[in-house]
């Protein structure tokens, strides 16, 4: 089972989770990643390409389940905008073995910010903005 998703609405962990888990894996390994607050950041605002993006999670979600035996695999990225601790990025990775889904997740979530179309506007205290 892999489940992909990119949305405007805050992301919640515990029903991902649950869904997620209801097969009874062996193991899972997962991955929060949320908006940090450094330098007086008060918003982070994601632009993407709706149907690039998405094919783009999907794309590596085959290439992990291709590389490691997965029963399920959860990819959730939230994109517009966004305040300081919100969730940004949830990864999931089940597998009979821990070694498998804890290798799985972190080449998901590495892979995430080279190979997933998305643009970074940072709004800071001031009004100041850089786009990256």
């Amino acid at each position: 089972m892999m489940r992909v998703a990119v949305q405007t609405a805050p992301i919640n962990v515990a029903a991902e989770m649950a869904h997620h888990d209801a097969g009874g894996h062996g193991a899972s390994a997962s991955f929060i990643g949320r908006v940090r607050g450094d330098d007086g950041l008060v918003e982070l605002f994601l632009e993407h390409h709706p149907a690039m993006t998405e094919a783009g999670l999907r794309e590596l979600g085959r290439a992990a389940a291709e590389r490691w035996q997965l029963a399920a695999l959860t990819l959730v990225h939230r994109v517009g905008a966004m305040a300081p601790g919100d969730t940004i990025v949830l990864v999931l990775a089940s597998s009979p073995h821990r070694s498998e889904a804890l290798a799985a997740c972190e080449f998901l979530i590495d892979r995430l910010k080279t190979d997933v179309m998305l643009w970074k506007r940072e709004t800071f205290q001031h009004g100041r903005v850089a786009w990256s």
